[in-house]
């Protein structure tokens, strides 16, 4: 039976990363966080952006990845993927964040409201994080798979933590999922 849908971690920032990428660092180590974070326009308490061209802003406040895509890629890798290691802030359970339509709100909790706004589009340095030479080929691997996750704006700030519900609310009639806005 389908468990409802559910914040399992709000993830920020461990640490900077050295990375061969024009920035030079990386804060994809992303890792969950104990207790509330608060959610602010610009993404979670606590979290950091290196690049706010590619991530971050209000359109990319949040990235979330789905639980069931992380377990596919679990049994692809054979390793543990815990919450935050595909660089997300939100690990969710029960929702098809792949099959999100643009526009789609999802309420977390009691108060704060976020906004599907686009799909991530896999870079070089997500693929330096999963492995390097281990995982030649990842973005397109990744991109094939469409098991993307999505951007979100935040609607409405508030505080969230684990387990908190999550309750889809209705898209916009004819809106576009992030699989079919998705351009590899």
């Amino acid at each position: 039976m389908q468990q409802s849908p559910r914040l399992l971690a709000a993830c920020v920032v461990h640490g900077l990363h050295p990375d061969a990428g024009s920035e030079g660092v990386t804060a994809i180590d992303k890792r969950p966080v104990d207790g509330p974070v608060r959610v602010r326009t610009l993404g979670l308490y606590g979290d950091v952006q290196v690049s706010r061209k590619h991530h971050g802003g209000a359109d990319k406040a949040l990235y979330a990845y789905a639980q069931e895509d992380a377990d596919y890629w679990q049994k692809e890798l054979g390793r543990e993927l815990a919450a935050g290691w595909f660089g997300e802030n939100l690990r969710v359970d029960g929702v098809d964040v792949s099959g999100a339509r643009i526009g789609e709100r999802w309420r977390i909790g009691d108060h704060v409201v976020v906004e599907v706004t686009m799909p991530r589009s896999p870079c070089a340095t997500f693929a330096r994080w999963v492995g390097g030479a281990d995982e030649r080929g990842w973005v397109k691997r990744f991109a094939a798979e469409r098991r993307l996750g999505a951007y979100l704006r935040v609607v409405t700030p508030g505080a969230i933590e684990a387990s908190d519900p999550i309750e889809v609310l209705p898209a916009p009639h004819g809106a576009p999922t992030i699989t079919e806005v998705f351009a590899p």
